[in-house]
This record gives structure tokens, sequence and C-alpha cells, in this order.
């Protein structure tokens, strides 16, 4: 399994520069948390405590992604300076946890553990349920959107990467494809030389070594018919090479080729026939039945069977008289080729591929017909095939390796030849089930979206809740009314009036202590709003001026809003 995809199966090894990057990422991070307890005059103990738990929980995020989402959750309240790594800590536990499952009940917990300790820590403050809400509120700030982000980025890059791995995979196949197609035209290409080209190498070095034995042939002549005679049986020699060059490395026969033009078909039979006749060979043909069309395959198949026999008749049965029939039946063709028992001895060494016949009956295998061939009882050859007017191509066995198998193999062989490492097999299955974690097709895409709009309506709904609640927490310490008003009296300790009257401590009451009458000298005034005022426009003010730890003055004003 290659680097990037290391998510998928667990924990990543660690490398030098890993760990170097996660040392300077864990520096900066303690640096800040370090700024975020100066701010909150944290003491030096504590300091030294949260940088620790940065460098340790920014360290250890890659083997234990949920563990160190939890403790982080639990400790933050207490430190205020691994706060941020929070952030850093949702990221790794939400791209390295694998499943959804286990996902959703680290968060859960980690969630669990910040609002109950946060509570704990500010439990002398009296407000749970406020805590609770910026609880709450941080954790999906700072923790679920970065765990949701980071979550869809590694799917993606999963995704982007399995298909980039296939599409390599594909252009392979494609080579190979190319490659087997240029093997297949080699063999085609073998196939046609043997058939036309020995077959014309055959009958030139029969009526050569004729031509030699004949005796009103002079000396100098019968010199240059062997001197030809054995120009062509070198040029079959040289054939046969070549042929075997070609098909060299290719096992399978050749498909049925193309439509062919007609001097290669049952119409090009005569031809040949003709040719033989002229040469002086005995070929009678004969055509029973009312002709039908064949298809190309078929009609180039008969050409072939009929050429070859020929041919071997030429090589083995010299002189002999050949007979071609051909007989049209109610669902097939029957190409017959018989010739009699040699008339004498041979001419000359004649060169074989040892290939007709196979390929004969490959040739009528793959259009659905089939070539018998065999001795007859006067000591002759005979060669019959039979051809469907309408082709059945013969069925495609199954091969025991892909092409995937195949391409992996030769990526491997081209590794070590350049003596680096084999990669290892893509495990798509495991790719597979990562990648249909939100649903298969498009509905993984819909259900992180939607997951991560569902989250965004929470993070919006709580923060209109604690508006709400910081709204009503801000009217309570800011309002009295007209009746707590005029029980306080002038002269009253200021302990004892302030213990009866809110604190005051609200941005509703911000500045109204100095937009009424002048204030006494060197008092300490608190303004605080009337809950029973009903105006759209100004505001009942009480103002409590206090001075040498008395209540020195008390004013009731309006103010506009």
């Amino acid at each position: 399994m290659r680097a990037g995809w290391h998510w998928l199966k667990g924990p990543e090894p660690w490398t030098r520069r890993m760990l170097a990057g996660d040392l300077v990422l864990a520096g900066v991070l303690a640096l800040l948390g370090l700024g975020v307890e100066e701010l909150d005059n944290g003491s030096v103990q504590r300091m030294a405590a949260s940088a620790a738990a940065v460098v340790l929980l920014t360290l250890a995020r890659r083997r234990l992604p949920a563990t160190t989402l939890i403790v982080a959750s639990a400790v933050s309240p207490f430190l205020p300076g691994s706060l941020l790594v929070t952030v850093l800590l949702g990221w790794s536990a939400g791209r390295r946890i694998v499943g959804v499952g286990r996902a959703m009940a680290a968060f859960t917990v980690a969630f669990l553990a910040a609002v109950v300790f946060s509570v704990l820590q500010a439990w002398s403050d009296q407000r749970p349920v406020l805590v609770i809400v910026f609880s709450t509120l941080m954790f999906l700030a700072m923790t679920v959107m970065p765990g949701l982000a980071s979550r869809y980025w590694s799917q993606r890059r999963t995704l982007l990467q399995a298909l980039q791995e296939r599409n390599g995979q594909l252009m392979r196949e494609r080579v190979m494809v190319a490659g087997q197609a240029r093997l297949r035209e080699r063999q085609r290409i073998a196939q046609d030389m043997h058939d036309s080209l020995g077959h014309q190498l055959a009958l030139i070095a029969v009526h050569t070594g004729a031509l030699e034995v004949d005796p009103q042939l002079t000396e100098r002549q019968r010199e240059a018919v062997g001197v030809l005679r054995q120009a062509s049986v070198a040029a079959m020699h040289e054939l046969r090479e070549v042929v075997g060059i070609l098909r060299d490395g290719v096992e399978a026969p050749v498909p049925a080729e193309d439509a062919q033009p007609a001097a290669r078909g049952v119409a090009g039979i005569a031809g040949i026939v003709e040719a033989a006749r002229s040469a002086g060979t005995d070929v009678r043909m004969t055509v029973s039945g009312r002709p039908r069309p064949l298809v190309a395959a078929c009609d180039h198949a008969a050409y072939r069977i009929v050429q070859e026999a020929l041919t071997n008749a030429y090589k083995h049965a010299s002189g002999a008289p050949i007979s071609v029939e051909l007989r049209y039946e109610d669902d097939s063709l029957v190409v017959e080729i018989a010739n009699g028992p040699a008339a004498g001895p041979g001419v000359g060494a004649v060169v074989s591929g040892g290939q007709g016949l196979t390929g004969l009956r490959e040739r009528a295998r793959l259009v659905g017909g089939m070539v018998h061939a065999g001795g007859t009882e006067g000591g002759g050859f005979r060669v019959a095939g039979v051809l469907p007017y309408g082709a059945e191509p013969a069925g495609v066995e199954d091969i025991a390796d892909d092409f995937g198998q195949q391409a992996q193999a030769q990526a491997q062989a081209q590794a070590q030849a350049r003596g680096f490492a084999a990669p290892p097999p893509m495990d798509w299955a495991a790719v597979d089930k990562e990648l249909a974690v939100g649903g298969r097709s498009r509905a993984g895409g819909v259900a992180m979206g939607c997951g991560i709009a569902f989250a965004a309506v929470v993070l919006l709904v709580i923060v209109i809740g604690a508006g709400v609640v910081m709204l009503v927490g801000s009217a309570g310490s800011a309002m009295i009314s007209q009746e707590d008003y005029d029980k306080v009296r002038v002269g009253e300790s200021e302990e004892a009036v302030r213990k009866d009257l809110p604190d005051g401590n609200s941005f509703m009451t911000e500045g109204l202590d100095r937009k009424g009458p002048e204030r006494p000298a060197g008092s300490d005034c608190l303004a605080l709003l009337s809950s029973d005022d009903s105006g759209l426009t100004t505001n009942t003010v009480f103002r409590f001026c206090f001075k040498d730890g008395k209540l020195v003055d008390k004013q009731a004003y309006e103010s506009e809003q």
C-alpha cells in the first residue's frame, strides 16, 4: 500500500520528515498556547503543563487519533493554553479514524468530556447553562467542523487517487491490447503467406521439377530449370523461417478476417483450378446445388481449403488426378478435394510448414464449420470442409489472468529491472469500502454535504441560543422595578444598597450614568433601567451614587434609546 493510502488501513508509519514537521507544529501551538495562558493570568506551572500537553498530544495524534482528541477535550478547560491544539486533533481524528461509527463515538465522548469538565471548572460562577452553551459552541467550531472538513477532504483525495490508479491501469491495458492486436496481425500475415505464397512456390517447385526430367529439353535447359527449382525450394525454406518468426510468441490462432476480395472467395476457386490445369495437372471441378451467398469469413475459408488441399496434392501426390467438388446443401456448403495415389516418385525435396491443415481446421471452427482430412481406400487423400452459410463464431475461452493482473506483473517486472522494490497491488476492496462510507455513487457526496449543512445549522441555532441567553442574563443584571427604586433611601450604606440591587454589568447600561443630571463630585454611580418602562424611544434610568461608603444621591430620569 502506497504512502497516500495509509489512512485507510490504520496509523501511518513515522518518518524523520513527519517527526520534524510534528515537532515544528507542536512548537508553534505551544507558543500560541503560552500567549493564551498569559492573557488568562496563568501560573508558571500551568504554562509548563499546557506546553507539555500540546507537544505530547501533537506527537501522539497519528497513532492515537481518538484518544488524543478525548484527552485534549478533557484537559482544555483546566489548561486554556491547550485549547488551540483541539483544532489540529479534530482534523487528524476526522481523517484517520476508520469508519463512521467509530468517528461518531470518539467525537461524542470528546464532546461530553469537554462539556462536563468545563462545567466543573466554572462551577463557582453558578452559570452552568451558559457554560454548557459556550462549551458546545466552541467544540462545534474548533473540533467538529475541522473533523468534517478533514474527512471530506480525505475521501475526495482517495477518490482522485483511485481514479488516477485506474486510469493508469486502463492505459496499460490499452497498450497490452494494442500489443495483442499486433501479434494477431502477425499471425494473420503468417497464415496468408503460408497459404498464398506457399501455394505458388509449391506449384513452381513441382512443375520445374517435372520440366527438369523432360527428355525433350537440352542439357543446358535442364540445368537452367534445375537452378529455377532450387531457387523455388530455397524461397520456400526462407518463407518457412519468416513464417516461424511471425508466429513466434503467438499461441492463439487468428480469428476470422474481415471481408476479402472476390478473388479470395468461392469465386476465386475456379481461377486456381484453371491455373493448375494450365500447368499440366489433371484437375476436375464440379458444382452441385443452387449457389448461395456466404458471409465473408466462410467465403474466404472455402477458398483457403481448396488452395491448401491443392498445394498438398502438388507436394505429396505429384501427377495424380485431383477432383474439386462444391456442393451447396440446404444448410451448408461442402467443399471436397480428393486426389489419387502418386503416379510416380517425388520430384525432389519439398518444404512443408506443418501448419496448413491445422490452420484450415481453426478457420472452419471459428466460423462454426469443420474440416476433415484423411486417406482414401484407393491410396489417395481427401480433404473435406463443411461451412455454414451464416457464420456462427466459436465461443471465446476464459483467460485465467485478467488485464489488471497482467498490468501488475508488468509493473513489477519493470520495477525490478530498474532496481526498485516492486509496488504492492492496490487493495481495491479497501478503497471501495472507504469510498462507500457515505453511500455509493452520489449518495456519499450528498450525505457528506448534508452532514456539513446540518452542522452549520446546529452551529447557527447554538449561536442564536447563546445570544438569547446572554440577552436574558444582561437584562436580569441591568433592570429593577419602580418599587425597588422607591425602597432605597439616601444615607444607607453602600454595601446594603448594592446587596439589594443588580450589579449593572451589562452592555444595556453602558454610559447611562453620565446622561442624566450632574453627578455628585467624587461619587461612584450605578445606573439601572426600569423594568416597568414600555417606551419605544426613551428609557427610564435609575441612578444611585455612592461616596465614602454611603448612598449620597439617587435620581430617576429619561434617556433616549
